[in-house]
């Protein structure tokens, strides 16, 4: 039937949608981020003089 063709394709959307989702949130929670052990050395700003440039 026809009629019925717009119903398959909004059901076709919300899936793809929910598995690009699903597949979204699972990428972003397996990401781990290794920080680094040693801290980096805070820089004087007193040398720099943006005036003078």
């Amino acid at each position: 039937m026809p009629q019925m063709a717009p119903l398959n394709w909004l059901t076709l959307l919300v899936f793809f949608i929910m598995i690009f989702l699903i597949l979204n949130s699972f990428n972003f929670y397996t990401f781990l981020y290794h920080h680094k052990s040693e801290k980096m050395p805070i820089k004087s700003s007193a040398k720099t003089n943006w005036k003078c440039l």
